[in-house]
């Protein structure tokens, strides 16, 4: 659960609308979340205690992944 919470805190920093209604999505055991939240446009330590949490980016959807923290 602190895994969970501490990327949460990563993204949140990064976020353009800190009240977004749907900020992550599950589906077939994956997490998605911080859509458009770029890596490129993050701190590098951000970026790899992202990756050492278990979240990547996907650059066909826009999105940081897990399958750490999916639906199942």
């Amino acid at each position: 659960m602190e895994d969970l919470i501490k990327a949460l805190q990563i993204f949140l920093k990064y976020s353009r609308n800190k009240n977004e209604q749907n900020p992550t999505h599950c589906e077939h055991d994956v997490m998605y979340v911080g859509k458009d939240l770029r890596p490129e446009n993050m701190e590098e330590a951000d970026v790899f205690a992202l990756q050492d949490i278990g979240f990547l980016w996907h650059e066909g959807i826009d999105s940081w992944f897990s399958y750490r923290f999916g639906s199942a």
